[in-house]
């Protein structure tokens, strides 16, 4: 066995490598000087993300409102549920170099295990979807955010399905979408899987436990308020910007200024045809690209997306080439991946290209694009070619 394939083997070596990553992240951020985040505005931590978690709750102990500015302690607004501020009390307790380093390496974590939890696949090509991914993970945690452990919580979440183990699927998945609403978009996982009826008292039972969480902390009257203000807050936050997506794309490409709402349903109609291909969700290959499809679909769709959220798309792109056997067609999209979505955020790229040209042009997203428009059109087509995985280090 080669060096090479010795450490794609080595579950140890990884995990290494991926704590080694939010670690160095988070003390780079720690150490950093002050920022701005807008042009002439007030200056902040690095670690601008996480304080905004971090006092959110504080916020949420203290009865405020969480949904508006606090200028004075964080560079931005919190938009995450009250379940979420409430359960970050356990990092938010900590001094900021020690609870930094443990969210960071809780995103890494859940991502890395999640991909050893997905089911028929070989310990040397999860190696080798880690290893695609690293760099990106390095830009999401060294922003603080979440979008790492939310792609982490859909694996394991189709890893528990594939499992038939339903309780834990949908408290993954329920999570994610108490992180980020867009996780709502793995819901659509249940349809690939018999027992329907275990699938919805579960989920159900886990969205009014993460409901009503915040109950243990706040009365009632509050606890309305909250969820009105979060309500509020997402509802005017749709009209803002758009991001790093298929619409923004759309309009820096071609000219063409869309609606939003029409670009999603687009997306979602196209999204969901491979669904009526019901003989095929008892194909392994056929459901674990369903799940591609939707780590990909949550980010390229969603208007506020930014350079750390495609970590749960190339996560999703490496899903796509290493469930299938290889083709030239295929390993060019993956190449394309790499150099433009992975590598083109980062100072391999001179700053002038990245601000004149990657930047303005959403060249991050493009990639992603068109790897979801190829994956898409594969199983609408069925053509389909599985990847054959070595024995040796399956997990059933």
């Amino acid at each position: 066995m080669t060096a090479l394939n010795r450490f794609l083997s080595n579950q140890k070596y990884l995990l290494f490598l991926f704590v080694a990553i939010a670690i160095f992240a988070s003390l780079q951020s720690y150490f950093s000087p002050l920022k701005t985040f807008v042009e002439g505005g007030r200056l902040y931590t690095a670690y601008n993300n996480y304080i905004i978690f971090k006092q959110s709750f504080f916020h949420f102990l203290e009865g405020k409102d969480l949904y508006i500015e606090y200028l004075d302690e964080q560079g931005d607004l919190f938009k995450y549920s009250p379940t979420f501020a409430l359960v970050f009390g356990v990092f938010a307790l900590l001094p900021d170099v020690l609870g930094l380093s443990l969210w960071n390496i809780l995103n890494a974590a859940v991502l890395l295990y999640s991909v050893y939890y997905l089911p028929k696949i070989d310990i040397r090509t999860k190696g080798l979807i880690l290893v695609f991914v690293a760099v990106e993970l390095l830009t999401a945690v060294q922003n603080e955010q979440s979008n790492a452990l939310i792609a982490g919580l859909l694996l394991f979440s189709f890893g528990a399905l594939e499992r038939r183990r339903y309780w834990l699927a949908s408290f993954c998945l329920v999570s994610t979408i108490y992180i980020k609403l867009f996780g709502i978009v793995g819901l659509a996982l249940y349809l690939l899987y018999p027992d329907k009826l275990k699938l919805t008292y579960t989920t159900a039972f886990w969205v009014v436990a993460f409901t009503v969480f915040p109950l243990v902390a706040v009365d009632l009257e509050q606890f309305v308020f909250l969820y009105k203000s979060w309500g509020n807050l997402l509802s005017n936050d749709h009209s803002i910007s758009d991001g790093i997506s298929v619409i923004g794309w759309l309009r820096t490409w071609f000219g063409l200024e869309m609606n939003k709402t029409y670009a999603s349903v687009a997306g979602a109609i196209l999204f969901c045809i491979p669904l009526l291909r019901i003989k095929a969700y008892s194909n392994f290959t056929f459901r674990i690209l369903i799940l591609a499809s939707v780590l990909i679909w949550v980010v390229i769709f969603n208007h506020r997306a930014e350079s750390p959220t495609f970590i749960i798309a190339v996560t999703g792109v490496a899903l796509w080439y290493y469930a299938q056997a290889p083709s030239k067609g295929n390993y060019a999209l993956l190449i394309l991946t790499l150099i433009f979505t992975i590598l083109s955020p980062t100072d391999l790229f001179p700053r002038f290209i990245r601000n004149e040209w990657m930047k303005p042009y959403v060249v991050k997203a493009v990639p992603c694009i068109l790897v979801w428009g190829k994956l898409i059109y594969d199983l609408i087509l069925g053509q389909l070619q599985p990847r054959k995985f070595e024995e040796t280090g399956r997990l059933e």
